[in-house]
C-alpha cells in the first residue's frame, strides 16, 4: 500500500474551508497558500497585464516575480503564492496594476 508524503510525517491537517474567486467558491486546505488554493481548483490565471490584458497567474511560486498578483479581500497587488489562505477569503482578478482609481 502506497504511502502519501502526509502519512509519511504524520501531518493531521484540519478541515478544508471555502474562499471565493471572482464570486465562486473554492475549497482550500488549511496551510495552503492563495495560489495553491486556486491551483487546485483548476483555476490558473487571476491577473491581466496592464498592457493587452493577457492573463497571468503564477510564474515562479515563491514570491520573487510579480505574475502572481491578486486582489485578495480589496487589497491589490497581494503575491498570491505567499497569502495564506484564510476561510472566508474573497479573491478577485486583478485588471493590470490593480489601482483602478488612478489614470493611466
Amino acid at each position: 500500500m502506497a504511502r502519501t508524503p502526509a502519512d509519511l510525517v504524520g501531518a493531521q491537517p484540519g478541515p478544508p474551508f471555502p474562499i471565493t474567486f471572482d464570486g465562486r467558491t473554492v475549497t482550500a486546505l488549511p496551510g495552503q497558500t492563495v495560489a495553491a488554493a486556486l491551483w487546485g481548483a483548476g483555476i490558473l490565471a487571476w491577473r491581466t497585464t496592464r498592457d493587452g490584458g493577457r492573463p497571468r497567474g503564477a510564474f515562479c511560486g515563491i514570491g520573487h516575480c510579480f505574475d502572481c498578483l491578486a486582489t485578495i479581500n480589496g487589497e491589490p497587488n497581494r503575491r498570491a503564492c505567499l497569502v495564506p489562505a484564510r476561510p472566508g477569503d474573497a479573491v478577485t482578478t486583478q485588471e493590470g496594476h490593480g489601482r483602478a482609481g488612478l489614470a493611466v
